[in-house]
């Protein structure tokens, strides 16, 4: 995987780092986007590789959050996005912040951050994503026909392609709950299965797509180290010249060990 797969506006981000340390960060970052999907635990180490080297860029936090995310490390991705949301202003991954609160089992607190004053930034692919949240969050509660009303309340414009599947998808998933089973079936009695696979992020297919990591042009080695320093990168107000040392691999990172990982203790804002 080479450093040039990378977005070009994300590469401008790593200018920061000096160019043999941003050219291993890149990478990590390259294999952490391929393998989200296929192997969201490699994703997730690759993520945690390029964070112990430049944890004070946000799109190696984002990485770090949405791959904790894809893994279910639902306070560690909490954490982790509210870092980017500190770092560039952005409020796009509030949908997945509140529906990381729905996995802590907290929907109270997805509902608050919909209803907060950042919630009004989103364009209208966040505002059908949080509404998404925002109705399973009600369903968690037992507020079933609240649910119903939410997705009913998205905008015909607004549902579309994949999104347009997901909130049948959603709708389908709220009457279950609810016991209407008959009326969930006939929702999507009609939908395209392998369409509606895709577009929740699944698969009906056996094939499993398999990265040999030994030939790409990274590889995550445990019996390398990480020689850029042992400087825990969470502290915003570290310098940067530890994460900027050059490497050529960083080690995984024990994913039971979020400190080690340079996430940030931040408080919950409630």
């Amino acid at each position: 995987m080479q450093f040039s797969d990378l977005d070009r506006d994300v590469r401008g981000r790593l200018r920061t780092l000096s160019k043999e340390n941003a050219t291993v960060v890149g990478r990590h970052l390259v294999m952490a986007g391929k393998l989200i999907d296929t192997d969201p635990e490699l994703a997730y180490e690759h993520a945690q590789a390029a964070v112990r080297r430049a944890g004070r860029v946000d799109v190696v936090r984002e990485a770090a959050g949405l791959t904790a995310y894809q893994t279910g490390r639902y306070a560690e991705a909490l954490r982790e996005l509210r870092t980017v949301r500190r770092l560039n202003g952005s409020s796009e991954h509030l949908p997945i912040m509140a529906d990381c609160e729905r996995g802590l089992e907290r929907p109270e607190r997805a509902l608050a951050l919909a209803a907060s004053e950042e919630a009004s930034t989103l364009d209208a692919h966040g505002r059908t994503e949080l509404a998404l949240v925002v109705s399973g969050a009600r369903a968690d509660l037992g507020e079933f026909e609240a649910a119903l009303a939410v997705l009913d309340q998205i905008p015909a414009a607004e549902k579309q392609g994949d999104l347009a599947l997901r909130v049948l998808q959603a709708r389908a998933s709220v009457l279950e709950a609810a016991g209407r089973l008959e009326e969930a079936a006939a929702i999507l009695a009609d939908v395209d299965p392998r369409a509606l696979a895709a577009a929740l992020g699944t698969s009906l297919d056996d094939e499993v797509v398999v990265y040999d990591l030994t030939e790409d042009a990274v590889v995550i080695d445990e019996d390398e180290t990480d020689e850029a320093s042992d400087t825990d990168t969470s502290d915003e107000d570290e310098a940067d010249t530890a994460s900027d040392t050059p490497e050529t691999l960083a080690a995984p990172v024990d994913e039971t060990d979020a400190a080690a990982s340079g996430t940030e203790n931040d408080e919950e804002t409630k």
